[in-house]
C-alpha cells in the first residue's frame, strides 16, 4: 500500500510538473506574441505617379507586386518601379486584381476607345477575354490557376453577368433567381466566386457566392441590399450590407450565410470592406467623425481600427492620409489610396508594410525567466527519473 501511494504522488508530480511547463511555455508564447501585436507600426510608401496626375492601388499579390493604374493605364509596381501594362488599342485601362505568378487582370479600352473589355495581362501583353455578346465586359479577380471573374453585357447589352474566363472560355454564372444582372468580384483556389446578383423583380441587390453556376444568397444586415468583395481560401466572404431600414452600410463579414457587422470607425455611421487575407484580416475604408471623410480602417477580429493611427510622425506630418485600403495580402502588406493634405494630391496609389518591434526588455527577461524554469523543471525530472 506504501508503494502505491508513493507511485501515485510520483506521477502526480510528474503531472503537476508537465501541466505547469506547458502552462509557462503558453503563457511565454502568448507574452511575446502580446507584445509584437501590440508594437506593430507600418512602414508608409508612397508609390507616386511618375509626372502624372493621379494613381491608385488595387491589389496586392504574396510577393509584394501591386496592381492599379497610374495616370489612367493599367500598372505593375515591383517595389517603386513601376511598369504601363498598355491597353487594346485605346488609351485607357485599369489593373484590378494580380495573383502570385504575376498575372493580372482588369480593363483595357478597345480602339477608339469604343468599348472595354475584360483583359489578363502576362507582363505587358495584354489579352482580350471577349464579352458574352455584349459591348462591355469587366475583370474584377483572378486566382493562381489563372481562372478571372468580373460581369460581362449579355447580347443586346440588356443585362450583366457574373462571368468567369478559363483562358478565353466564358460562362455565364447567371444570377439569384428571378434578377437580371450579376456580377462577380473575386475567386480563390478553390474556384468558388464571390460578387452580387439581383434578387427576385430586381428588388435589390444581395451579396452572392457561387459553387460552380449554383448561387447562393448571403442575405443583408436587416436592409434590402448588399454586396461582396473578396473571398479568401477558406471561404470567408467580405463586402457591404445595409442596416434595417437602409440607413447605413457596414462593412461585413460572412462565414457561410452567418453575417457579422465589422462596425464602423467611431463616431462614423459607414463603413467598406475590400480584402481579406488568408489569416481572417480585413481592409477598407470608414467614414469618420461627424463624417468629415474616410480613413482606411484594418479589422483586426474584434474592432475597426484606423489605419492613419499606425503612421509615424513624420509621415504624418507630411500631409499624407490614408483614404481607403484595398487590399491585404498574407504576410500583412496594406495597398490603397492615400491624400496629401499639404500638397493637394487627391490620390496616390500606397504601400503599408508591417514592421514588428523589438519587445520590450522586461518582455524578454520574463520569456528567459520562463525558460530557465522550464530547464530546472526538466532537470529535476530527469534526476528523478536516473
Amino acid at each position: 500500500m506504501e508503494r502505491a501511494v508513493s507511485d501515485s504522488h510520483y506521477k502526480g508530480n510528474q503531472m503537476n510538473a508537465k501541466l505547469f511547463s506547458a502552462s509557462l511555455l503558453a503563457a511565454c508564447v502568448l507574452l511575446v506574441g502580446s507584445a509584437q501585436v501590440n508594437a506593430q507600426s507600418y512602414t508608409f510608401t508612397d508609390l507616386g505617379t511618375l509626372g502624372g496626375t493621379s494613381s491608385a492601388a488595387y491589389a496586392i499579390n504574396n510577393v509584394g507586386q501591386v496592381a492599379g493604374s497610374l495616370s489612367s493605364r493599367a500598372t505593375v509596381w515591383n517595389g517603386t518601379t513601376a511598369t504601363d501594362l498598355g491597353t487594346l488599342g485605346g488609351t485607357s485601362s485599369v489593373a484590378y486584381a494580380i495573383n502570385n505568378v504575376g498575372q493580372v487582370a482588369g480593363i483595357a479600352y478597345t480602339a477608339g476607345d469604343t468599348a472595354y473589355h475584360a483583359t489578363v495581362w502576362n507582363g505587358t501583353t495584354a489579352t482580350d477575354l471577349g464579352t458574352l455578346g455584349g459591348t462591355y465586359s469587366h475583370a474584377d479577380g483572378i486566382n493562381n490557376s489563372g481562372q478571372v471573374v468580373g460581369y460581362s453585357h449579355t447580347a443586346g447589352d440588356i443585362a450583366y453577368h457574373a462571368t468567369v474566363w478559363n483562358g478565353a472560355t466564358a460562362t455565364d454564372l447567371g444570377t439569384l433567381p428571378g434578377g437580371t444582372s450579376s456580377g462577380a468580384t473575386a475567386i480563390n483556389t478553390s474556384g468558388q466566386v464571390a460578387g452580387f446578383s439581383n434578387t427576385a423583380g430586381n428588388a435589390g441587390g444581395h451579396a452572392t457566392v457561387w459553387n460552380g453556376t449554383t448561387a447562393t444568397d448571403l442575405g443583408t444586415l436587416g436592409g434590402t441590399y448588399s454586396g461582396a468583395r473578396a473571398i479568401n481560401n477558406v471561404g470567408q466572404v467580405v463586402g457591404l450590407a445595409a442596416t434595417a431600414g437602409d440607413h447605413a452600410v457596414h462593412a461585413t463579414l460572412w462565414n457561410g450565410t452567418t453575417a457579422t457587422d465589422l462596425g464602423t470607425l467611431p463616431g462614423g455611421t459607414s463603413s467598406v470592406a475590400y480584402s481579406i487575407n488568408n489569416a481572417g484580416q480585413v481592409v477598407g475604408l470608414a467614414q469618420t467623425t461627424a463624417e468629415a471623410g474616410d480613413h482606411a480602417f484594418l479589422w483586426n477580429g474584434t474592432a475597426l481600427i484606423d489605419l492613419n493611427s499606425f503612421l509615424d510622425a513624420s509621415t504624418v506630418s507630411a500631409g499624407w492620409v490614408l483614404m481607403l485600403a484595398n487590399s491585404i495580402n498574407d504576410n500583412g502588406w496594406i495597398v490603397g489610396q492615400a491624400l496629401n493634405a499639404n500638397t493637394g494630391t487627391v490620390s496616390h496609389a500606397f504601400l503599408l508594410t508591417p514592421v514588428l518591434l523589438v519587445p520590450e526588455p522586461e518582455t524578454y527577461a520574463m520569456f528567459l525567466a520562463g525558460l530557465g524554469v522550464m530547464g530546472f523543471m526538466a532537470r529535476r525530472k530527469k534526476n528523478g527519473q536516473a
